[in-house]
């Protein structure tokens, strides 16, 4: 069955979603497909074939239909999956971070333009009221719990309008996804079918997946990441497993439960992972990986040698965007050559190095990295000056600098942009720097990247103060975290009396991060614990971080301090003083002594309200 299958596999005419899910479903139809945590049974090929089938139908009872937009906003999960995959089986899926505020919603909403939005029943995420704003209908999605893992209903007002039924075609859009931010400068980024199936047909052969396999996928459905680890199991018929949010402890509990034997995150997850990995050193040892997969920001050299030290597998580092679905190169799989430093061979698309003036270089010769290929997109919607900027000769321009060895090996020296890569996550700095402009005190301002620990990047800013104004840096963050996602909020802000600029006027943002001395950042003079609550709290911040000595004064981020670490401060609170805080708190009041009045005031209002 399985050569059969990977001759099938290796098909050109296996180039759509409802291909790929027919013929397995005809093919291995009891084979499975999804799993996910809990006490549901597994989903079949077969079952999520018919489910996809059967959901179609409802979503053209409801008004939706091939060509039409449908925006997803739900928990990270099975139905998660499942959802997307029908929404992308016919029609075009455009699938949102649901930590997004109600401005960011609005931003997207109005440029996708959807023909409804998905919701959980009952969430009170902000998009729900954007989209009722915008007279967007809302599609209400409840998971069936004694049904395999990902089965669901969708209920909204029926529609009588005539529209395009049925299954969409390997030409067709299936996905949308904004290269980053919600600026003007933001992109939208149109995958067909045959996009995307080219690249997972790329990264099933590069990995070498048969049936045999199962991902354990820890990356979130709204990232290109994440839904390719989904493509390429079905496309080798293999099954993937859909857990809830990321917990790093409970990743070895996922690890026994369901013996993956790949998983894939970007880097910030695979340091967590390590962190927690000494404790669950037996289940590492019986429950083996084949390989680990790295993606979507580059991995440390050091992370990438203990992975493999202490998972005793090979970690196959890939390099992609968005633009190309996602796949451009990968390291291959040993006995092949990983050649450390490198993003590995082209795994997909033609891959070249070009001058400024669109010459291709030499071997060895450092320029910027273009691609070519079936999997890459060709053009972005409605963005004429974009797409002048984006191709040259037939080539894609993908804002990274780089060079090819005599092997074809390619390695990055960095990038072109100035995006912030934070843990994997893409930031504009214009749009971090629009939301600062808008407090009252702030005349000038400007973002850019520091060092962090385990992110690789972070975000910081300088501003300029208006004459006679006043706001201190924890004003102005916290004036930002109620304007923007919790990862683009900068995690450092410096207040200066003028923005450093070249001599043509442009501000060189790679150099600010050294001109305002966040590369050696001297530490705060240390300030011993006052109360109980703060002495408790420096003891939590030294397990969680693994820093000794740490001051009341001390910041949570430029100690290494990031959202998985976050989650584990909160929990360990709620397990100390019983006291459920928001992530929020540690963004607003990022220092012990600050955190320290926070448990006080939640402990003060817990016990008014037991009275």
């Amino acid at each position: 069955m399985a050569g059969k299958q990977d001759s099938f596999l290796l098909s050109s005419e296996c180039i759509d979603l409802p291909s790929v899910l027919q013929n397995f479903s005809e093919q291995t139809p009891e084979a499975i497909a999804v799993v996910a945590p809990g006490n549901r049974l597994p989903l079949t090929f077969h079952r999520l074939h018919r489910h996809i089938v059967e959901t179609g139908n409802t979503m053209n009872e409801l008004g939706v239909g091939r060509g039409d937009r449908v925006a997803l906003v739900l928990p990270t999960g099975p139905e998660m999956t499942t959802a997307s995959l029908a929404v992308m089986a016919h029609a075009i899926g455009a699938p949102l971070n649901p930590a997004l505020h109600a401005d960011e919603f609005n931003f997207y909403l109005s440029d996708l333009k959807p023909k409804a939005l998905v919701l959980q029943a009952g969430s009170l995420s902000p998009a729900r009221a954007v989209a009722q704003a915008r007279n967007i209908p809302v599609l209400e999605l409840s998971p069936l719990q004694k049904e395999p893992s990902g089965v669901f209903t969708l209920t909204g007002n029926k529609s009588n309008f005539q529209l395009n039924g049925g299954f969409a075609h390997s030409d067709d859009v299936t996905l949308l996804l904004h290269t980053s931010g919600t600026t003007k400068s933001s992109k939208l980024v149109s995958l067909t079918h045959r996009n995307i199936w080219t690249s997972a047909h790329s990264i099933r052969k590069i990995l070498e997946l048969t049936q045999r396999d199962r991902c354990l996928n820890i990356m979130p459905l709204y990232h290109i990441h994440g839904l390719c680890a989904v493509f390429s199991s079905l496309l080798a018929g293999a099954s993937v497993v859909c857990p809830p949010a990321f917990d790093s402890q409970r990743f070895f509990e996922w690890l026994e439960s369901f013996r993956p034997s790949w998983y894939t995150a970007v880097p910030t997850l695979h340091q967590a992972i390590l962190n927690e990995a000494a404790d669950h050193s037996e289940i590492i040892a019986r429950c083996p990986l084949r390989f680990i997969r790295s993606a979507s920001a580059p991995l440390p050299f050091s992370v990438m040698t203990e992975l493999e030290r202490v998972f005793n597998a090979p970690v196959i580092e890939s390099y992609g965007m968005t633009e190309a679905a996602p796949q451009i190169t990968s390291n291959p799989l040993p006995p092949r050559q990983r050649k450390p430093g490198s993003a590995g061979l082209p795994a997909g698309p033609e891959v070249g190095v070009m001058d400024e003036h669109g010459n291709l270089l030499a071997a060895g010769q450092t320029g910027e990295v273009v691609i070519r290929g079936t999997n890459v997109i060709q053009g972005y919607e409605d963005n004429p000056e974009a797409n002048r900027e984006a191709f040259i000769n037939g080539w894609f321009r993908t804002g990274d600098q780089g060079y090819l060895d005599q092997e074809g090996y390619l390695f990055l020296n960095g990038r072109l942009k100035d995006l912030i890569n934070r843990g994997g996550e893409k930031i504009i700095p214009r749009e971090v720097e629009g939301v600062l402009l808008e407090h009252p005190a702030v005349a000038q301002a400007v973002s850019f990247s520091m060092p962090h620990a385990t992110l690789g990047e972070d975000v910081a800013a300088a501003v300029v103060l208006r004459q006679g104004a006043s706001a201190t840096p924890d004003e102005i963050r916290k004036f930002a975290s109620n304007r923007l996602a919790h990862f683009k909020v900068p995690s450092r802000v410096r207040i200066v009396e003028e923005i450093p600029h070249s001599t043509t006027g442009k501000v060189q943002r790679l150099e600010l991060s050294e001109k305002f001395g966040l590369r050696q950042e001297t530490p705060a003079a240390y300030a011993a614990p006052r109360t109980s609550i703060e002495e408790r709290l420096i003891k939590i911040w030294e397990e969680v971080l693994n820093v000794d000595h740490i001051g009341i004064h001390d910041n949570f981020f430029e100690l290494g301090g990031e959202s998985i670490r976050m989650i584990k401060v909160i929990n360990r609170l709620k397990a100390v003083y019983g006291v459920g805080l928001p992530l929020q708190s540690i963004w607003d009041s990022p220092t012990v002594a600050g955190l320290a009045k926070v448990v006080e005031l939640a402990k003060q209002e817990r016990q008014d309200l037991s009275q």
